[in-house]
């Protein structure tokens, strides 16, 4: 489905039309421009490969540059591609934020916050072991067992224990667009989503 790249700005609050204040989410879409368009004669299937944010040459490998080059483009810091679009795109066309005109909802991808290593009460959302009281000492947030302890000697796969939490893949489907402001490339959606300020999220109609 077609789509933009763009920045997480950060959270604010509008009001509605029957006065209700709304909190949302503020994202800079684009603008993006045309690196690449694939075709089923050359590639197998119809995309539209799309870069963001430029960056300087001396930062991009050999592969890359030529690659931006017969594009006739900058050099792009991401690129994603997207079906679905639809028109007549050429190498070095600009997406804008505009697309969104007539979407009322959007899915939007992000990479949520890192949170480092947790244990089982953070990560699992355990309720912890017992009372404080009668004697006990430091159990009130362990895990408690892992399995059988003679057969079959393993701890299974899938059991919740500590670990690395955050910084997943994460996908907000359906959010509301509240408002689009062309001049600035900005695009307010209800609610929330994934990721710190100025994290880069990918928006799906």
């Amino acid at each position: 489905m077609p789509g933009l790249i763009g920045k997480k700005i950060g959270m604010t609050s509008v009001f509605s039309a029957d006065g209700k204040n709304v909190p949302c989410t503020v994202i800079e879409a684009g603008p993006c421009v045309v690196t690449q368009i694939k075709s089923i004669e050359t590639d197998g299937y119809e995309a539209i490969q799309v870069g963001f944010e430029e960056k300087k040459p001396k930062h991009t490998n050999k592969p890359e540059a030529g690659h931006f080059k017969a594009a006739g483009v900058t050099p792009q810091r991401h690129l994603v591609e997207f079906k679905g679009f639809e028109g007549d795109f050429k190498l070095g066309d600009l997406i804008t934020v505009e697309i969104f005109e007539n979407s009322t909802f959007v899915d939007v991808v992000g990479t949520s916050k890192g949170k480092g290593y947790q244990g089982v009460v953070k990560r699992h959302k355990f309720s912890g072991v017992g009372e404080t009281t009668h004697g006990q000492h430091n159990r009130q947030r362990a895990p408690g067992s892992l399995g059988a302890s003679s057969f079959p000697s393993r701890v299974f796969k899938g059991m919740r224990m500590a670990g690395r939490m955050g910084g997943d893949k994460v996908t907000v489907q359906n959010l509301q667009v509240l408002k689009i402001i062309p001049e600035h490339n900005l695009l307010l959606v209800k609610g929330s989503v994934p990721g710190t300020k100025g994290s880069i999220v990918i928006i799906n109609k």
